[in-house]
């Protein structure tokens, strides 16, 4: 108890903002690998540090912890490497705050059109068990992976989606990317994911959706060809067996720029608002 008082004693405010810092950056690392993962690889590195350091000094192994110090700077290039997925997104997601969304509040009549034609087409490719790879963009531009397709640029309806994702067709292996409200190409290219799923048997187009959501903002949504299942990725995550309805609602919540939901929210309690006051005056 002493030693504790003698401690507090001693914190100024530099302490205080150092520890805070210190504090802030380890609760952001374990924020930003939560669910992924790279939770088990981070916990394997710092159990193997800490019984070395612990070994190191009971055996007071001069040598020993002489590379130790020395090598600690490798230790860290080696958590960011395993981190490398992580902090790509993190310093991505950084580099877009306060950018403008794809989707203003003009256009919500045209969002909320191009997303039931996206969910529509999900379930009708989902009845006939036809794969599919929807790429919407969002903030980050996806013209390298629009290259490796071929241009469309043709108006985002239901029945459109489907040929372009029929068997019988020559783009129905790749991906289509949406950008502006418009399908701007098919038959598209994109990576494979680098982090290893715990879902072994997800095809090819589930890990190239994680793959794109991991490397970009876009949410891509997926059926599978052989399940008919629908599933959505986003920040190299992914949530299957969507409904329609689901889909619908979860794509609106993605799109919609962060100002568009504020204004919404506020609509919402505006009208609740002046419901509850005619309510009030009507008993009167």
């Amino acid at each position: 108890m002493a030693n504790l008082l003698w401690l507090l004693s001693r914190l100024d405010l530099r302490s205080l903002i150092d520890i805070l810092l210190v504090s802030g950056i380890v609760y952001g690392v374990l924020v930003m690998v939560q669910g992924t993962q790279a939770v088990q690889l981070l916990r394997g590195v710092i159990l193997l540090a800490l019984t070395v350091l612990l070994f190191g000094s009971i055996a007071e192994l001069t040598a020993f912890n002489w590379l130790l110090r020395s090598t600690g700077q490798a230790l860290l290039v080696v958590v960011a490497i395993i981190l490398q997925p992580e902090l790509r997104r993190a310093i991505d997601r950084l580099g877009r705050a306060g950018g403008l969304a794809l989707w203003s509040g003009s256009r919500e009549v045209q969002l909320d059109r191009v997303v039931r034609e996206i969910a529509t087409a999900c379930h009708r490719l989902s009845l006939q068990r036809h794969g599919a790879l929807i790429v919407i963009e969002r903030e980050t531009g996806l013209q390298d992976y629009v290259e490796t397709g071929v241009t469309i640029d043709g108006l985002v309806v239901a029945s459109l989606i489907q040929t372009i994702f029929y068997p019988g067709t020559s783009l129905h292996d790749g991906a289509i990317i949406i950008r502006d409200g418009n399908i701007i190409a098919a038959g598209c290219l994109l990576p494979l994911a680098e982090t290893i799923t715990t879902e072994t048997h997800l095809g090819t187009r589930h890990r190239a959706a994680l793959g794109m959501s991991e490397r970009t903002d876009a949410v891509v949504v997926v059926v599978s060809e052989e399940t008919g299942i629908i599933s959505m990725a986003r920040n190299g995550r992914i949530v299957r067996h969507l409904d329609e309805r689901r889909l619908t609602t979860l794509l609106q919540a993605l799109l919609r720029s962060r100002r568009d939901r504020r204004r919404s929210q506020e609509e919402e309690r505006e009208r609740q608002t002046t419901g509850g006051t005619t309510q009030t005056r009507g008993r009167t």
